[in-house]
């Protein structure tokens, strides 16, 4: 098994989560963050001053898939994500031992 984790803009969420859908991904977790890379400051006005903004709003997506899906997944994600400006996000692969249903107590790939 195989846990992809992608970092990715917040308004990319639904393509991304369609073309997990379709490449047969049936469980996706998301988390709402903010995240400081090469996309650096951004001056904005608030209020009649000036801010300086840092940290841009991100979305962490993760997936536990099985190997023979994870290639498939990792293309899918990758082309909804993807819009060729800087701040596009990071996606990492990372090998899984094991999964456990909690529910019904069902193992590996069957807790997928």
């Amino acid at each position: 098994m195989k846990r992809i984790t992608a970092i990715i803009r917040p308004n990319r969420l639904d393509a991304v989560k369609n073309s997990l859908v379709e490449a047969g991904v049936v469980g996706i977790t998301v988390s709402e963050l903010r995240s400081y890379g090469l996309q650096r400051v951004s001056q904005k006005k608030y209020r009649g001053q000036e801010v300086l903004e840092e940290f841009f709003p991100r979305v962490k997506v993760e997936v536990i898939v099985d190997e023979s899906q994870s290639a498939l997944a990792i293309d899918k994600l990758v082309e909804a994500a993807q819009t060729g400006a800087l701040g596009d996000g990071k996606l990492y692969v990372a090998s899984t031992e094991n999964a456990v249903r909690i529910r019904t107590g069902e193992a590996g790939s069957e807790a997928i």
